[in-house]
């Protein structure tokens, strides 16, 4: 091959395929449209000014874009970060809040280079399927208050830009819908002089880009003492949240992606965002689906050009952005909110042949979110409860048969299936202690030792009894079993 074929190989799908250019930069200037409320909301949950929500989702977008390791995926500033940070910015003001961005960048670097996203293999699908339809539920209550308490026009406007929506991409796809329905609507509102609340109720827009600084605060022990429980709050929910957007968007697009490159990705992220003075973030789960499912972005030019359009718009356009209806944007992410559930799951035909412990689950997991509008709590405990009925399934298919010996001073007892805590426990009272033959053969050929309560509780039958004067072999023990029983076995009690 020769080194001109070669560099064509190596270059983006962006740069050689025109089709893929005009998609990605489509995407960007949906996303960025998008995120504009989002931002303005967050800073007032954060209880910061509008510009530092704007320039958080700014330098999150573009630096993301070039160190993160899931393409398309779009990180700004987000409500869960927000939540973390808002008493630190309450209790010790906006220097504080800086500060813990930073060090939250620095532990979100240290829990990648630690492999923290291995973790996600213990995430069961029915959480999964819980987080995404909990998900889809958050996106969809936060446009309710956009539909309380606001002029009648917004109902026909919200009726038209769902419209368009939905019958658009059937006529054509050569335009994303969101961006139709949103200019058309804005058309509509300027051109009519129709009174409904714009982009620019939320907040006034930057007017300049951000700089880079220190944040002021004394560099001192006390001050670390102070940020710390709140960065290392913000470290682990803004990695919960990227990796699981990150996986989410690993099967819509059947690619693979980083998580530690990801996670580690994320903190550079917020570290160069708190020198800019933001509020920090992490991956944006409604966003990322306009960028990926709704407008078919599939590489890192739509994720940087979302971060670049957005201070465009702000800067150069502030005065046409801040007259887009909210109604057009409020169509967009309902839109988003119904493309995400996932219907099939509540199908009657679904939970007819899933099993109660997996539909449980996905409920405990979808209200636990719902309920504290924290996607972190929910994931954890589904992931605890699904960890709960996998042992409660397990434990039970363990037993314990009597079988004959080769003769009549000989008991057999053949153990099947997995020993762990939850299984072994009960396995002590599974054997005929007073009765049985002077010598019992424990075959757990059928069997596998799991952990240091297994074996402890074979030490106790063996002991049992002995002081009954009778010998117990155990035998069938797999390598590993037979490793770890020959490790611990006679250790686990007091001499």
């Amino acid at each position: 091959m020769s080194p001109a074929a070669r560099l064509r190989g190596l270059r983006p799908d962006w740069l050689s395929d025109p089709r893929v250019w005009r998609t990605e930069v489509l995407a960007g200037l949906v996303v960025a449209l998008a995120l504009i409320p989002e931002a303005i909301s967050f800073s007032i949950i954060a209880g910061v000014d509008p510009a530092i929500g704007l320039f958080s989702s700014f330098t999150m977008a573009v630096v993301i874009s070039v160190v993160g390791g899931r393409r398309a995926m779009i990180s700004a500033a987000t409500g869960a970060v927000a939540l973390v940070i808002a008493p630190l910015n309450r209790e010790h003001g906006l220097g504080h809040l800086i500060a813990a961005v930073i060090l939250a960048g620095v532990l979100q670097v240290a829990l990648g280079a630690l492999g923290v996203a291995k973790l996600m293999r213990f995430i069961p699908r029915s959480v999964m399927v819980g987080f995404v339809n909990s998900l889809a539920i958050l996106i969809f209550m936060t446009q309710i208050p956009e539909l309380r308490d606001v002029p009648w026009p917004v109902y026909p406007l919200l009726a038209g830009g769902l419209a368009l929506l939905v019958f658009l991409p059937r006529i054509t796809t050569a335009v994303p819908a969101p961006l139709v329905s949103i200019a058309v609507l804005t058309a509509l509102t300027v051109g009519a002089a129709i009174a409904v609340p714009t982009v620019g109720d939320k907040g006034a827009l930057p007017t300049s880009l951000p700089v880079p600084g220190l944040p002021d605060v004394p560099f001192s022990l006390d001050t670390l003492t102070t940020i710390a429980p709140y960065a290392f709050a913000m470290a682990l929910v803004g990695l919960m949240e990227s990796l699981m957007t990150a996986k989410l968007v690993d099967d819509i697009t059947d690619t693979h992606s980083g998580k530690t490159r990801e996670s580690i990705g994320q903190g550079i992220a917020n570290i160069v965002t708190g020198f800019f003075g933001g509020m920090g973030g992490c991956a944006m789960i409604g966003q990322t689906m306009i960028n990926v499912k709704v407008s078919g972005a599939r590489t890192r030019l739509s994720t940087f050009l979302a971060g670049a359009f957005l201070m465009v718009l702000c800067i150069v356009f502030g005065p046409v952005v801040s007259e887009i209806p909210m109604a057009a944007l409020v169509a967009v992410m309902i839109m988003v909110s119904f493309a995400t559930f996932d219907w099939h799951s509540i199908a009657p035909k679904t939970l007819a042949r899933m099993p109660a412990g997996e539909i449980a689950v996905m409920v405990i997991t979808v209200a636990a979110v719902v309920a504290t509008h924290n996607l972190a709590v929910g994931v954890v405990l589904g992931s605890v409860t699904a960890m709960v009925v996998f042992a409660k399934r397990v434990a039970h298919l363990a037993d314990v048969t009597a079988v004959a010996g080769p003769d009549d001073d000989t008991l057999v007892y053949r153990v099947t299936g997995a020993l762990f805590f939850a299984s072994s426990n009960d396995l002590v009272g599974r054997f005929d202690y007073a009765t049985d033959a002077s010598r019992v053969v424990i075959d757990l050929s059928a069997a596998h030792i799991w952990d240091a309560s297994s074996v402890a509780t074979l030490d106790a039958i063996g002991t049992k009894y002995a002081q009954r004067g009778k010998t117990v072999e155990i035998t069938g023990l797999n390598v590993p079993s037979a490793d770890l029983h020959g490790r611990l076995s006679g250790q686990l009690t007091r001499p």
